[in-house]
């Protein structure tokens, strides 16, 4: 059973198989957000949803703690992406850019 964990001091969530690393989720915390920067799966845990429960978690955390998600990592991108009843903590610059 693959059971998720924030491991802060590494800034990143691990996702664990028993004592086995089954794969991690990067992420940068701000005050006002979690940004997933890069999601591994070790090949071994490759097709078992390891890299959803990572991204389920972790944005979970984020919604808990009151925070936005900023997906930088393509896979969090895409998980966050079908699930349109979490577009609301998607994090999007307010502000403009100028020249």
């Amino acid at each position: 059973m693959i059971v998720v964990t924030d491991n802060r001091s590494a800034n990143r969530f691990e996702a664990h198989d028993g004592g086995t690393l089954a794969g991690v989720a990067a992420y940068a915390r701000t005050p006002e957000l979690v940004a997933f920067v890069h999601t591994e799966v070790d090949p071994a845990f490759e097709g078992r949803g390891v890299g959803s429960a990572l991204a389920r978690e972790g944005i979970a955390s984020a919604q808990a703690d009151g925070l936005r998600v900023l997906a930088i990592c393509p896979f969090v991108a895409a998980w966050l992406a079908r699930r349109p009843e979490l577009a609301h903590l998607e994090y999007r610059a307010t502000g403009t850019v100028t020249d």
